[in-house]
């Protein structure tokens, strides 16, 4: 007696699974929330994007409430309010060699990482789209955007 039907319908079946998570499994995609408006917490969503980017990972930053602020670009904006702004980094960028905010954005956007601005956000903070930075990869959405983000990463994090 042989069991090669057996063995053939269980190799099958084990394929078939197989294919199926590969089909669910997230993408090589890291998504990050940006809620803070704090200068190192902005800087460090940006290190922790371009780190990914290292490891040939798509890379999705969501920004919303507070965090928009730090995207407004000082020649195009109306004074904010200063409770908006980012705050005050307490050491020298240049002294050890690190990058100011607008260099990591620069190299963000050359890296094809992309940046999605929560549209309530903008209109609760009162920022208008124009005041904001130039950048290739804006996106304009909402919450449901973050969340089909998130489901289709393989790491998220929120700063």
């Amino acid at each position: 007696m042989t069991d090669a039907p057996d063995t053939d319908r269980i190799l099958k079946d084990l394929l078939g699974r197989v294919e199926a998570l590969e089909r669910e499994a997230p993408k090589n995609q890291l998504t990050i929330g940006v809620v803070s408006g704090d200068l190192e917490k902005t800087m460090l969503a940006f290190m922790i994007a371009l780190g990914a980017t290292a490891f040939d990972m798509e890379v999705d930053l969501f920004f919303a409430l507070r965090a928009t602020a730090a995207l407004r670009d000082p020649k195009k904006a109306k004074p904010a309010k200063p409770d908006l702004e980012p705050s005050p980094i307490g050491f020298d960028l240049k002294a050890h060699g690190a990058m100011s905010l607008a260099e990591l954005i620069e190299l963000a956007g050359e890296s094809g990482i992309r940046i999605t601005i929560c549209n309530l956000s903008l209109d609760l903070m009162e920022i208008k789209p124009e005041e904001l930075i130039d950048y290739p990869n804006l996106i304009f959405a909402g919450v449901a955007s973050l969340i089909e983000m998130a489901s289709q990463s393989r790491q998220c994090m929120f700063l």
